[in-house]
């Protein structure tokens, strides 16, 4: 993201355009982008203003800003912002570094590219702190542009997923996915023979 944000100015820019680029068919008043993004109201009103003179926003009478179809060069900043891998697996893990005794970290849809998965991470662990867990996913999807579907289990709830072929468990197992955290306890590689 560091990169992106000096090649095109600076990071909120980056930030609001993913947002838009991310969804196309949603509005949102300053107030909104200025939450989702996480960029402070004088820089996303300035970039809001920015964005409307190039005609990649547009800005509706009611205040609402929608990302314009019709852009020129929409397939290009998709590629660039969103479809390249621009968010380190390494910000991930220090995301999450800190919620509580984590054993198994999994990324898959969003991170890897693929839209045909249920969640977008996989966080499993004890003595996990909930409003940090929180605050970590507000964090990711702030630099990302969009909501994620997360699953949060502890180790015991997970390992009885696991025993009784739980779906949604074994789709992210069983399916693509990136491990960034793994315990000797939780291997990927023990979890897929069971």
């Amino acid at each position: 993201m560091e990169i992106l944000g000096k090649i095109l100015g600076n990071s909120g820019r980056v930030k609001i355009m993913r947002l838009f680029l991310l969804n196309q068919t949603k509005g949102f008043v300053s107030k909104d982008v200025v939450k989702r993004s996480r960029v402070n109201a004088n820089l996303t009103n300035k970039e809001l203003k920015l964005l409307s003179s190039i005609n990649f926003v547009k800005k509706h009478t009611n205040g609402e800003y929608f990302f314009n179809s019709s852009f020129k060069y929409t397939g290009e900043f998709e590629d660039l912002l969103v479809n390249s891998d621009s968010l380190d697996k390494k910000i991930i893990l220090e995301t999450f570094k800190k919620v509580g005794k984590i054993k198994l970290l999994i990324v898959s849809g969003i991170f890897i590219k693929n839209k045909d998965t249920r969640v977008d991470l996989l966080i499993v662990g004890d003595r996990m702190s909930r409003s940090k867990i929180d605050e970590g996913i507000r964090k990711l999807e702030a630099e990302i542009g969009t909501e994620l579907v997360y699953a949060l289990f502890d180790t015991k709830e997970f390992n009885y997923r696991m025993n009784m072929y739980d779906k949604l468990v074994r789709d992210i197992i069983d399916f693509p996915h990136e491990v960034i955290l793994e315990t000797k306890e939780l291997s990927t590689e023990t979890l897929k023979k069971s």
